[in-house]
């Protein structure tokens, strides 16, 4: 992490926390900005002996669209009491004359986060496969979840969720869209006809992945907990497996994905292996996993190329987006790919 005290206003951010964090004057002693990441920035605040996160969207973001802080913390306060491998929430700013943009905070957790720019041992093949079976066996968890009893089933509406996701993120990748890649059409097209009835409804994350992990322990596999809910809801487990399933880049696969993840890695499940053990676990069959597979696929090419037509326009200057034309066009083909293969 880089210090990036003159980022926020600390004057400010400590007034509105003195009067609703605690009810105590706060002394924010240090702020650092954590690195990488595509989407919502995250500070780490430290109060002497305690440390907590702040996370905001980012600057050119529409903050009422997939940058709702606000939902976040709504969905950690009803989280936090059923799922233990979730982040304690302490409360939420929509007033943007504070810090520029509203603004969430929780309790900071401590561990090791799996991103392969960052990690400076590769884990061995017997504690990739570990790492593997954790994270599964916590989205196999998260699924088991009552919604009913804890609230969560106010998320949002698992009727028609998987066709109105289907068509949502086709139309955003068309609003969009700055260049041309073949065979989209055709795989939007696929898309919509292919689109799965409604089944089982639980709460999904939408973003589930490696570098969205706190490991407590690398050698055990243990998690400590789960990050980034802005996407979670309810709807159908399979769109959440989909999305899993997208940045589970297996040795084999082209390399502009693997730097995303750690899944090629030797010992690691491939994605065959995931779709058996979290069916085992969870007690779901999956129908139409290539269609999940796909979908997933299309869906982090779709927000990759938000990001990078942000760029285009100058909305954003970060020139880690310079290169994601290139992401969307690897996420495209490795979509169609699988559906001309049928197997994940």
């Amino acid at each position: 992490m880089s210090n990036s005290t003159t980022e926020l206003p600390i004057a400010a951010l400590e007034a509105w926390m003195s009067n609703h964090v605690g009810g105590e004057p706060v002394n924010i002693t240090q702020v650092t900005r954590f690195p990488g990441g595509f989407s919502n920035l995250t500070y780490l605040l430290s109060l002497g002996d305690r440390q907590l996160v702040l996370r905001r969207a980012p600057l050119g973001a529409d903050v009422k669209g997939g940058h709702d802080m606000g939902r976040e913390h709504k969905v950690l306060s009803l989280l936090h009491p059923v799922f233990g491998a979730c982040p304690t929430p302490l409360g939420y700013c929509e007033d943007e004359q504070v810090i520029g943009a509203p603004f969430f905070l929780m309790e900071h957790v401590e561990g090791h986060i799996l991103r392969p720019s960052a990690m400076n041992n590769t884990p061995s093949p017997e504690e990739m496969k570990r790492l593997c079976t954790s994270l599964i066996g916590q989205l196999a968890a998260l699924h088991s979840i009552d919604i009913e009893t804890s609230g969560l089933m106010a998320l949002g509406k698992p009727e028609g969720y998987q066709q109105r996701q289907t068509s949502g993120w086709i139309d955003r990748y068309e609003r969009a869209r700055t260049d041309e890649i073949p065979g989209v059409e055709a795989l939007c097209t696929w898309l919509t006809a292919n689109v799965p009835p409604d089944g089982p409804t639980t709460v999904i994350h939408n973003d589930f992945k490696f570098d969205n992990v706190v490991f407590s322990s690398i050698e055990e596999g243990n998690i400590a907990a789960i990050l980034d809910w802005e996407m979670a809801t309810v709807g159908h487990p399979g769109m959440d497996l989909g999305t899993t399933l997208a940045y589970w880049v297996e040795a084999a696969d082209g390399p502009f994905l693997k730097p995303f993840n750690i899944t090629h890695l030797p010992g690691a499940l491939t994605r065959q292996e995931l779709l058996a053990y979290y069916e085992e676990l969870s007690g779901l069959r999956i129908e139409s996993p290539v269609f999940y597979y796909v979908f997933g696929l299309f869906k982090v090419g779709v927000i990759a190329q938000q990001i990078y037509a942000r760029y285009r326009k100058g909305l954003t200057t970060d020139k880690r987006f310079a290169s994601l034309g290139l992401v969307v066009k690897a996420c495209m083909e490795q979509a169609i790919a699988a559906v001309e293969r049928g197997k994940l």
